[in-house]
């Protein structure tokens, strides 16, 4: 498996190429040059009321799944947990009145598992610049010790309306396959048979069965390709200015690719040209088998200075 991702993660670094108006001068985000928050922008208060009235049954579901050493993660992303008695070796006891702990250690990538690519992990390297959202570059914001900005303690708290469409019932299968792509002509099928719509501000997930179907059955594969969305897609959701686009795969994008050497273009789209946000790994079959096309959205990222990604654990309730 960890040859097979190099290779995508190679084909990526080598032909991450754009699209002829993606080679334009770039322009300042329609929230002012200064903005470093995107698609956030679009939480407003009258937003976030009308978004609490969807929950109707009192259900709460984990859109976040359990993460360990085992799971599969881009390279040369991985983690490791290492779990600790401080001072208590040898039977010393820290406290007179016989208080024992355990403390443990985080060693790891942060873009592992169910997670949130905020806007400055994607960026676009062309014209001999190397440029992210809001024409920021990279020279400029990106340090060994963290992003001066963009970084994901500038995100507010996730609060919106979510819809799940139902890719892989489309399709009439359980799970689609690696390489296997959906285009926005079907997302408006799938949301009129759902009978949601899709507007600003909303959060946009994609189930497409592969997680629920694959990782545990064949984490090699899983890891290896993903059925995903084709790049007019984005487009087409950029457009309706929503807050955030995911999907139960971990690239929300295609892979292999739509067309050949053009991975990811997704990405480049929602992150870089639009401030809008991925969320990959999302838990989404549960709310497939509720039918809960619509719900409230709840993510407080976590406030860790000058990251581009977090793993997360955002709560679908409905």
């Amino acid at each position: 498996m960890k040859f097979r991702f190099l290779a995508i993660l190679a084909l990526a670094a080598a032909t991450m190429v754009a699209d002829t108006a993606l080679s334009a001068e770039c322009k300042p985000s329609k929230w002012g040059s200064a903005d470093e928050i995107g698609s956030a922008n679009t939480i407003t208060p009258a937003r976030v009321l009308r978004a609490t009235k969807l929950v109707k049954r009192g259900k709460t579901h984990h859109l976040g799944i359990v993460i360990d050493k085992g799971l599969p993660a881009f390279p040369p992303r991985r983690l490791d947990v290492t779990i600790l008695q401080p001072n208590q070796m040898w039977g010393n006891r820290p406290f007179p009145n016989g208080v024992i702990y355990n403390d443990d250690i985080f060693t790891g990538w942060l873009g592992i598992g169910s997670q949130i690519d905020g806007l400055g992990h994607i960026g676009h390297a062309h014209d001999g610049k190397d440029e992210f959202y809001n024409c920021l570059q990279g020279r400029d914001i990106a340090k060994t010790t963290g992003m001066t900005k963009l970084g994901i303690e500038r995100i507010p708290p996730l609060v919106a309306r979510g819809v799940v469409l139902d890719m892989a019932g489309h399709f009439g299968v359980k799970t689609m396959k690696a390489g296997q792509f959906f285009t926005a002509a079907a997302v408006d099928t799938v949301a009129r048979k759902q009978g949601i719509t899709i507007g600003e501000g909303d959060v946009v997930l994609f189930h497409t069965g592969w997680t629920d179907h694959v990782l545990h059955a064949d984490p090699k594969a899983w890891g290896s390709g993903e059925p995903g969305m084709a790049k007019d897609v984005a487009v087409a959701l950029a457009e309706k200015g929503v807050l955030a686009v995911g999907a139960d795969t971990w690239g929300v994008d295609v892979i292999p690719p739509e067309k050949k050497g053009r991975p990811f273009q997704g990405h480049i789209t929602l992150i870089k040209e639009n401030g809008i946000y991925i969320l990959e790994v999302m838990n989404t079959g549960q709310l497939v088998k509720d039918k809960a096309w619509e719900f409230l959205f709840v993510l407080g990222p976590p406030r860790l200075r000058g990251t581009v990604q977090a793993i997360i654990d955002p709560i679908a309730i409905y």
